[in-house]
């Protein structure tokens, strides 16, 4: 049973409030992926709220994909989920921000390769020489993303032991590259037998994935990337302003 106080003179509506709350037990802890969550006549009447007032609460977490309803079971805390806003961020600093502890298997660096399709994408000449870098992102225990980032020769400097203790982002602005503008496309496909054994997960399981290339402030090449995150573990979040 969590500590949930709740302020009715406050013109926070109840909802919110006990959402809130929950949302905070989930972050600091206190409740755990799998947890089992009071169900929903037990907690109102405890709280001494109205049934829909707790059912609005719990449906914003559940909205949130961060508490998930089994029929015959119940409501239970959902796996962890790494969000994802729409910026120019790397997963490495994503994870950092959200309390996770992020480890890197780097899986092969290979210099001086020639991409003529990576070339066009980041506005190079086709015959341009770069490094091919494909790592294994784990967020915890638990492994998150395949990813394979291309890079022009100003960053072919960067080893694969500089890549395994830190992000790739903070790597590029150490060397002066600053990646200030980025065309980020997401999709979702299947996964193949060798993607779903890196990630833990299930022969064609659903995969979101990422393309982005990025370029510095006077517009040159900073890196291109190609990623694919487990969809049960990963999710983005797009902040929509009207003007």
């Amino acid at each position: 049973m969590l500590d949930i106080r709740l302020d009715r003179a406050s013109p926070v509506p109840l909802y919110f409030q006990l959402s809130e709350q929950l949302e905070s037990a989930l972050d600091s802890g206190v409740l755990e992926p799998g947890d089992q969550i009071e169900n929903e006549l037990a907690l109102a009447g405890r709280l001494r709220l109205s049934r829909p007032t707790v059912r609005r609460a719990i449906a914003e977490l559940v909205g949130k994909g961060l508490l998930v309803r089994q029929r015959g079971v119940g409501t239970r805390v959902a796996s962890r989920v790494v969000h994802r806003r729409v910026e120019l961020s790397s997963l490495y600093d994503d994870l950092v921000r959200a309390g996770r502890t992020p480890r890197t298997t780097v899986l092969d660096v290979q210099p001086n390769l020639r991409d003529t399709h990576v070339c066009a994408a980041l506005d190079l000449d086709p015959e341009t020489p770069l490094m091919r870098v494909k790592r294994l992102r784990f967020a915890g225990p638990e492994p998150l993303a395949l990813m394979c980032n291309w890079l022009p020769p100003p960053y072919a400097d960067i080893t694969r032991e500089e890549l395994e203790q830190t992000g790739l982002y903070t790597l590029l602005r150490g060397r002066g590259g600053r990646p200030t503008v980025a065309r980020q496309q997401f999709g979702a496909r299947a996964a193949t037998a060798e993607e779903a054994a890196m990630l833990g997960t299930a022969r064609r399981a659903p995969l979101l994935t990422m393309s982005r290339r990025a370029f510095d402030a006077a517009g040159g090449a900073v890196e291109y990337g190609e990623h694919a995150y487990r969809s049960d573990s990963y999710t983005v979040d797009v902040l929509v302003v009207q003007q």
